[in-house]
This record gives structure tokens, C-alpha cells and sequence, in this order.
């Protein structure tokens, strides 16, 4: 009989696989929640075979505390791979997160059931962890095979009472169950899940274990990153399901565009709002430390297996008093981080704006010009995706074309959304793989 054909065998192999991913792979619950992963010796040490694959980065708390009931967040992966691991955030909460069971598995993303098996996920190989006020975990690794482009639902059941942090917009359905109901982590059946947010609570990542893929490309900036227009697919229209972000349909173009042995992972890093520069005279109190510099720890450098990020910042710096001066000043200082790190950084230009002074384009154009000065920001950076060029309106360059607007002048489309993935170049992202 050829090996590992019967069930036994085939179950004693993974157990041992799992074994040696959770041992010398994953990042560990104790170090995870005390210390910030430098990319290049986190990819080393995990066999250069952990890569995040979604991300949803945390930026406040949730307006109602959960008190001993089940989460259930839908995460939809740019990339597949034979084993998963996923990071829970307290980054904002004030008291301790107690998580007493944590689950994944696969879901169809139109509701809160999971399909096929619910595994269990541990944490140092406990059920239980608990992450300090401003802390966070990596769990174990989990034997739940995923393809590029699948649903995984992760669930985690909170004891006790505490306000969750969350990603505000999560342009999807999550879900939670009643107060005071308790562990239903395990239940494939959604029907305990009986109330719905917009929100992602505790879970901001999610790795996966594969060997053949080449790295992972964050897209870092603020709400056009973030998604904000990716559900509007204009008058009349109602989107056919989820996942309409430029980011998502960057993964696709990967997915079916690249060769099976050159594949990246995509993963979003967007907070609606922000800024790049922390010093803008006019950022609200809300966004403070959520500014381009103060987040790039552990919104990107904590990420696994990332070789290059998309960075596209600037529109909330105008409209809240920066010049150009502050926004490249902050450029400057995000870009000698990651290229240190050994991430590749491909900016584009300012996007246009309504409302925008001649000061606050005359600054825009400045940026632009800096970004554009040998395609390499003058020599700062390794790239530049010049989504400028794919949004504004042929006619009145300081707009949005009208194919590609919600109607806020600001925010693209479905369509809009399509066109920017359509424009990144995917030799350019590989490019930052060229050391792998």
C-alpha cells in the first residue's frame, strides 16, 4: 500500500507537521504579546513559509463591551496555504482580554455558519490566553488547508466583561452572540450568532503556511486603502457580494495573472481617516496615534514574510493643514524604516480632492513631483503606482472622474476600485521578492 493512504497514518503525519509548525514556526503567545517582529528574522525563522494573508489593523474600541459571549469574524484570505495561524489584538483596551477558546473553518461569506470542520486553535499549546492592555498574540499553528481568494470564519469566545478593539469598517457582515451566552466556538451552525456588526473585533491578521509563495504586499495608507467605496457600484446597484476593495481584486489579478511559483499574498492595512504625518494642525483627536509613523510597528512590520508595501497617503494630510514639507518629512521617515527592514516601498502620488485650496494643490503637485522624480521618490523609494493618473477626471484634473466616484469627490467605486488594481504592475511587486 502506497504511504500515508490510510487515515491513520495520513493523521499521525499531520499531527507531527503541526508539531514542528508550532514549535519552531509559529510566534509564540508569550513573546507575540510582548514583542514587535522584525519581518526579515521572523520570515528566517519560520522556515521563509509564513506569510500574512489578510489584515484588518486596529485603530479603537468597540461602543459595547462584550460580556461572556462568541465572536465570529469573517476573514477572506488573498492567499491559500496547508496551515493558518491568526493574531488577536488588545492593542486599545485598558484592561486584560481573556479568550477562554478560539476556532476556525471555512465559510461561505453570506453568514455566520462554518462549512465542513471547526478546529480548535491554541495559543502555547493552552486553549486559553490572555493578552495584557496593549498586547497581542499569535496562535499556533491550525491544520485548516485554505486556497487563495477562501472565506475563514474565526471564532473566539471572551469571558468576562471587556471592550473589544475593533477595525471600524469591515464592508462585511460579522457576527457576535447574546451577552452571557457564552462558548459556541465550536458550533458550526451560526444560528447562536444572532447579532450582526460592520466591525472586525480582536482578530487583525491572519498568516498561512506556504512554501511556495514569494512574500507578501501591504497596502498602507487610509480610507481609499481602507475600502471606503468599495460597496457602492452606483444608482440602483446592489454589489454582488463582498470583497470589492482594490486590494481584493489586486489579489485576484495575482491569483490568475502570476505563475504558481511567483505568487504574493496581499494584505490591507488601511485606517479610514489617517494621515501620514502625525503633525497636521487640523487631525482630530480621534486618528491621534494612528498616523503613518506611529502604527508602521505593528500594523506592518509585525506582519509575516513582507517584502513591499503600497503606499498611498497624503489626501487627509492636506485637508487637515499639512504642507508639503510635513508629508514628505513623514514619507522620509516611513520609508528609511521599511527599505532598513528590507521592504520595498512603491508610493503613489496624492489622488485628487474636492475642496482642496490652490495651496493645498499647489502642495499636492509638489508631493507629486517628489514621488515622480526618477519613478524612485529621489531615490527614497523603490517604486511609483501613480493612481493619480487612474482617477482624475480628464477634463478637471483636481477631481475624480465621474465613471469613478461615489459622489464625495473623494472615494472610488467598484469600477474605481477595479481600475487601480488593473494599474498596479505585478513585476513591479515582484521585484521586491528578488532577494527571496
Amino acid at each position: 500500500m502506497p504511504p500515508f493512504r490510510t487515515p491513520s497514518l495520513r493523521r499521525a503525519a499531520l499531527a507531527l507537521t503541526l508539531t514542528l509548525l508550532a514549535s519552531g514556526s509559529a510566534v509564540s503567545a508569550t513573546t507575540a504579546a510582548t514583542a514587535t517582529a522584525d519581518p526579515a528574522a521572523a520570515t528566517a525563522s519560520a522556515g521563509r513559509a509564513w506569510f500574512t494573508s489578510w489584515a484588518q489593523s486596529q485603530q479603537d474600541l468597540a461602543p459595547t463591551p462584550l460580556r461572556d459571549q462568541s465572536v465570529r469574524m469573517i476573514t477572506h484570505l488573498g492567499q491559500g496555504g496547508g496551515a493558518l495561524r491568526v493574531r488577536i489584538q488588545n492593542t486599545f483596551g485598558t484592561t486584560p482580554l481573556t479568550v477562554d477558546a478560539a476556532t476556525v473553518g471555512h465559510s461561505g461569506g453570506q453568514d455566520a455558519a462554518v462549512e465542513g470542520d471547526v478546529l480548535a486553535v491554541t495559543f502555547d499549546g493552552r486553549r486559553e490566553v490572555v493578552v495584557p492592555a496593549g498586547g497581542e498574540v499569535w496562535s499556533d499553528a491550525a491544520a485548516l488547508r485554505t486556497e487563495a481568494q477562501d472565506d475563514v470564519a474565526v471564532s473566539l469566545s471572551v469571558s468576562g466583561t471587556v471592550t473589544p478593539g475593533r477595525h471600524t469598517s469591515a464592508f462585511r457582515s460579522n457576527y457576535l452572540t447574546a451577552p452571557g451566552s457564552g462558548d459556541h466556538t465550536a458550533e458550526a451552525s451560526g444560528s447562536a450568532y444572532t447579532q450582526t456588526v460592520g466591525s472586525t473585533y480582536l482578530v487583525s491578521a491572519v498568516d498561512v503556511h506556504n512554501p511556495k509563495l514569494r512574500g507578501t504586499i501591504v497596502a498602507y495608507g487610509s480610507s481609499v486603502v481602507d475600502g471606503t467605496g468599495s460597496t457602492d457600484c452606483g444608482p440602483g446597484c446592489t454589489p454582488e457580494g463582498t470583497d470589492h476593495r482594490w486590494t481584493d481584486d489586486l489579489a485576484r489579478r495575482v491569483t490568475a495573472e502570476l505563475p504558481r511559483t511567483r505568487q504574493l499574498a496581499i494584505a490591507n492595512a488601511g485606517i479610514g481617516g489617517t494621515t501620514s504625518s502625525a503633525d497636521c494642525p487640523r487631525n482630530p483627536a480621534g486618528i491621534r496615534g494612528l498616523d503613518a509613523v506611529s502604527r508602521l510597528d505593528r500594523d506592518v512590520l509585525a506582519l509575516h514574510g513582507v517584502t513591499g508595501v503600497l503606499y498611498y497617503y497624503g489626501t487627509n494630510d492636506l485637508a487637515n493643514g499639512c504642507d508639503a514639507e510635513l508629508i514628505l518629512r513623514s514619507y522620509d521617515e516611513v520609508f528609511q524604516r521599511l527599505r532598513a527592514a528590507g521592504i520595498k516601498v512603491y508610493v503613489t502620488p496624492i489622488t485628487p480632492r474636492p475642496g482642496y485650496t490652490d495651496r493645498n494643490n499647489l502642495d499636492r503637485h509638489a508631493v507629486g513631483t517628489h514621488v515622480k522624480k526618477g519613478n524612485t521618490c529621489d531615490g527614497t523609494c523603490d517604486g511609483v503606482t501613480d493612481f493619480d493618473q487612474v482617477l482624475k477626471d480628464p477634463l478637471k484634473p483636481n477631481s475624480i472622474d465621474p465613471a469613478y466616484d461615489t459622489g464625495d469627490g473623494i472615494h472610488a467605486n467598484i469600477a474605481g476600485q477595479r481600475a487601480l488594481a488593473d494599474y498596479v504592475s505585478l513585476s513591479m511587486l515582484l521585484s521586491s521578492t528578488a532577494h527571496r
